[in-house]
């Protein structure tokens, strides 16, 4: 960080009074804080680490009050961050506002095979947290179990199910799939039939996997009964609104079970069945052409990528996936926050790491899943080819959301056509860099976000406009300019 930025930072604080997910506040003008540990181990548990900031007291409004010695300071701070595992390697920047000193401490992101990174003196249980808004939260059991998951490679969905046994599974379904497999493979036929089944993680020492139980089940949810679907109709814009002069919560309910390309099918007539369809005729063939609310291709894309994509660990397998119908818009609930190094910003532009690939191995026959990372590209494809608002995917804690709105009830009306944007200025503004707020103001669009996906995304992908940080583009201190 730059005295420029550190400036920057403290004048933004100051005038926000607020802290954010990757900046911490800190008064230090007596002494350094004694405890620092659970933001210095939240920090460095998120993608884009974070920002501690001395120098400036939240109880008194947020006004800078100094640090009491700055060489001091970075001394203690240096000695904390040596007491997490593994270490932690704070940069700092010094600098003087209003006549005071400030200093910021950068904390880097370590490395998602190395996380989390906590508090040796309370233990890795006990001294793992995780940034949640302007708090340091404890990591859950099923958070930690994610960290080891990805580092020691554990796929979930190569589990033996032990109640279960191959008697259970369709033996028509299970047979053809081995067929195809010798076809294809012919020293692969060689082999004897028990050794080809735990080969293609059918089975473990004879045991069928979660994944064979999910594909090729007589009745998947017999042994895993809440490894399925809840879809619910609901008369309003959120959970618990009722129709006007009625008590029903729900329009339609609907448990889905089966295995994975069972439960497709079933959960895609269950959207056609509660979708609008309306119908468009064209002026100049006079042809019709039924439309319905969402694109069904969209939303086949969406329940694949869900069931597939989930986590299936024991400690989301009492969670479905939830689809829920809203007026102005669809939610599809995938248990599991996303897996591996895979980014909200990276989704169909990378190649994502694989969560269940024993799962998707199979899907990709038995449910014709592409299992090409097509699904993504195609589902904004097809809402942007039916004139609708781009979906919007969002990694919550615990769970990932894909969110399709049907474009009668966005919160925010699209800027009219004669903002800056449209007639060019907003490059002549971004000559010099600009962060995602002063690009905002400048529009005069009050949210954020929306500024960015609606005008700085689509100028990216256009070779228009760059980013200072290209490396890290969901980092806080990011900034646009024109190229």
């Amino acid at each position: 960080m730059l005295t420029e930025e550190l400036l920057d930072l403290v004048h933004t604080v100051v005038r926000q009074k607020a802290e954010s997910q990757t900046l911490e506040v800190k008064a230090a003008h007596l002494d350094c804080p004694k405890r620092l540990y659970d933001t210095l181990s939240s920090f460095s548990n998120q993608d884009s680490g974070g920002v501690l900031l001395f120098g400036l007291d939240e109880r008194q409004g947020f006004q800078v009050v100094g640090v009491y010695d700055l060489q001091d300071l970075q001394k203690k701070v240096t000695e904390q961050c040596g007491q997490m595992e593994p270490p932690v390697r704070a940069v700092f920047t010094i600098a003087e506002a209003d006549g005071l000193p400030v200093c910021a401490a950068e904390i880097p992101a370590v490395d998602l095979s190395e996380r989390p990174c906590y508090y040796k003196g309370a233990g890795r249980l006990k001294g793992s947290y995780i940034r949640v808004g302007d708090a340091d939260l404890p990591m859950t059991d099923y958070e930690l179990y994610s960290c080891e998951a990805f580092r020691k490679h554990l796929h979930d969905d190569e589990r033996p199910i032990q109640r279960a046994d191959l008697s259970t599974l369709h033996q028509d379904a299970l047979q053809r799939y081995l067929l195809d497999r010798r076809v294809e493979r012919p020293g692969f036929g060689r082999l004897d039939e028990a050794q080809q089944m735990e080969m293609l993680n059918i089975t473990r020492d004879g045991v069928p996997t979660l994944a064979a139980v999910l594909n090729f089940g007589v009745y998947p949810q017999g042994y895993l009964p809440q490894l399925g679907i809840t879809a619910v109709v609901v008369p309003g814009r959120e959970i618990g609104e009722t129709a006007q002069g009625d008590d029903a919560r729900f329009l339609d309910n609907k448990r889905i079970e089966g295995t994975i390309a069972e439960m497709v099918e079933e959960a895609l007539a269950f959207c056609k069945r509660n979708m609008k369809t309306r119908t468009i005729i064209d002026p100049q063939t006079g042809r019709r052409t039924d439309q319905t609310e969402y694109p069904v291709s969209a939303l086949r894309e969406a329940i694949l990528n869900a069931l597939i994509h989930r986590d299936y660990s024991i400690y989301t397998e009492g969670t479905p996936v939830q689809l829920d119908f809203f007026t102005d818009r669809l939610e599809i609930h995938s248990p599991g926050s996303l897996y591996g190094r895979t980014t909200v910003e990276q989704l169909g532009h990378s190649r994502p790491d694989l969560r269940n690939p024993a799962l998707a191995v199979m899907a990709e026959i038995l449910a014709d899943a592409e299992n090409r990372y097509s699904g993504i590209p195609t589902i904004r494809r097809e809402m942007a080819a039916y004139g609708l608002p781009a979906p919007v995917f969002e990694n919550r804690r615990g769970e990932f959301v894909v969110i399709l709105f049907n474009g009668t009830g966005q919160t925010e009306t699209p800027p009219p056509a004669d903002l800056p944007a449209a007639d060019g200025s907003l490059l002549a503004f971004c000559a010099a860099p600009r962060t995602r707020q002063e690009i905002a103001d400048f529009l005069g669009i009050k949210t954020v976000s929306y500024a960015i996906r609606h005008y700085v995304a689509p100028l990216i992908e256009a070779g228009s406009l760059k980013m200072t940080l290209p490396d890290r583009p969901g980092s806080p201190r990011q900034k646009y300019y024109s190229a």
